[in-house]
């Protein structure tokens, strides 16, 4: 008999063995059927937490009486919302919608809104307080970030990560419009920092439990070109923004009551993970390690959704509820966005089934 004569009879057999032991056992739990894929789990288990649909049927009803539609671009995460005029004036039944979408989707999107700047930080407004942002490009509005990428300055933020968790209150959420887009590529992807969380490797998950980490934006002061910022200037800077605050790496979002995975390679100093109870701290060499384990966990493909930008695009995120990552593949192409920041509150952590705040 030929190969292919053993491995078709060889299958056949195997194929009548898993009929009979199928129909022996029983439904078999979501962790026994993702025994060796925790990425798929945590996807599984967060869909389940979400009643094994992409939005509750409130906030389906919503929409319909908006007059709104979705386009869902990932399983747990990222929504396209269409039928909302984000110029026509505030009204409070679509903020109480748009916030109700981006708690239970992590990141929508929007098409064509094509706003000034002012009409930006007004809808940025709508969900609370801003934050300026201290090291970047202002825009004329002071509330306006731009980044801006083109021959001379390639994209710089392709790496997983939350905005500033160098503040003491990290910002809530972010609202980004492309004002120029590259002709391909320039892609933001955003990944799910529940999912990631359950998605964890159990041994890990515990060892990380009321564990917390400094986190400061010395990368930005690094940064600096020469004459750009003296000493006394980045001693000013300092002496005015805290250099230096202390985050949980797992963060109960104050709304949902969810526990996300929350880290920034950039930001966080790898050597300062401490036990948040004990006062202890952890040697180096184990605390860099766990960081390098886990800045890893939002790369899966599995925890993510991508968003292609056209000019007019808007991206508001949950930066409590997701990570995202700006895909540099467009030099020498320039790429323009716009960023306005919310406020936000100071990130803690309380176990989803009770227990003291940590």
């Amino acid at each position: 008999m030929s190969y292919n004569d053993h491995a078709i009879a060889i299958a056949e057999e195997l194929d009548a063995i898993r009929d009979r032991t199928q129909e022996r056992a029983s439904r078999r739990s979501r962790e026994n059927l993702f025994q060796r894929d925790r990425v798929g789990l945590g996807v599984a288990l967060e869909y389940e937490r979400m009643g094994n649909q992409p939005v509750t049927d409130d906030l389906a009803e919503q929409a319909e009486a908006l007059g709104a539609r979705f386009e869902h671009l990932g399983l747990t995460l990222g929504t396209v919302v269409h039928g909302v005029d984000l110029k026509a004036p505030a009204t409070e039944p679509i903020t109480r919608f748009l916030r109700q979408t981006l708690i239970e989707r992590k990141v929508i999107f929007f098409r064509d809104q094509h706003l000034d700047e002012d009409e930006q930080v007004a809808f940025a407004r709508r969900f609370g307080e801003l934050d300026a942002f201290p090291f970047g490009k202002p825009g004329r509005n002071p509330y306006i970030l731009e980044i801006v990428h083109d021959d001379q300055h390639p994209g710089t933020e392709n790496g997983w990560h939350t905005d500033v968790t160098w503040m003491e209150r990290p910002s809530l959420g972010s609202v980004a419009q492309c004002t120029q887009v590259p002709p391909v590529g320039g892609d933001t992807l955003f990944a799910d920092s529940f999912a990631a969380c359950l998605g964890l490797p159990e041994t890990l998950r515990q060892k990380i439990e009321g564990l917390s980490a400094v986190h400061d934006y010395g990368v930005f002061l690094a940064a600096r070109r020469p004459g750009e910022m003296s000493e006394a200037l980045v001693d000013s800077i300092k002496a005015r923004i805290p250099f230096g605050v202390t985050h949980p790496l797992l963060r109960t979002h104050p709304e949902s009551g969810r526990t996300a995975l929350y880290i920034h390679g950039g930001f966080i100093r790898h050597d300062s993970l401490h036990d948040s109870r004990s006062g202890e701290r952890l040697d180096a060499e184990t605390s860099r390690a766990i960081v390098a384990e886990l800045l890893v966990q939002h790369a899966r493909p599995e925890y993510t959704c991508r968003f292609r930008w056209e000019t007019g695009s808007i991206a508001f995120w949950d930066n409590r509820s997701v990570q995202h990552y700006a895909a540099s593949d467009y030099f020498p192409h320039r790429r323009v966005l716009r960023r306005v920041t919310i406020s936000g509150d100071k990130p803690f952590y309380r176990p989803e089934g009770g227990g003291a705040q940590i």
